[in-house]
């Protein structure tokens, strides 16, 4: 028995396309960040990491006021000073959009502030 096959859409994209996507993370330079730093486009770098958090503006639980302050650059210090929870970590991930690139990267040590119970040393 033979099946005709036809071509897949050029769009369409397989598991395995998908998996190596999700993967490879894209490298920002410093300088492309600062360009995102109002409502419209609204970039932090936190660890080293790049996220772009336009979408959450309106639900931050400390307000759209504060993101915007930090947005376009390094707000590691900011958000580990104001200590957020296990959960706050977890939700991040959802707009990681990528790294910083290494000649870019801050080496200062911080540490994770996950609320009232202590700190745990993050470095990155």
């Amino acid at each position: 028995m033979h099946f005709a096959t036809r071509p897949l859409p050029l769009d369409c994209v397989t598991v395995t396309q998908h998996r190596n996507m999700a993967s490879q993370k894209k490298v920002f330079r410093a300088e492309e960040v600062k360009s995102h730093k109002d409502s419209k486009s609204t970039w932090l770098i936190i660890h080293n990491q790049v996220y772009d958090v336009t979408k959450f503006l309106d639900e931050h639980p400390g307000g759209e006021e504060v993101l915007l302050e930090q947005a376009g650059g390094d707000s590691t210090e900011a958000f580990e000073d104001v200590g957020h929870s296990t959960d706050a970590r977890d939700l991040m991930k959802d707009y990681l959009i990528g790294d910083l690139h290494p000649d870019d990267q801050s080496s200062k040590n911080y540490q994770a502030n996950t609320g009232p119970l202590g700190r745990e040393q993050k470095t990155r």
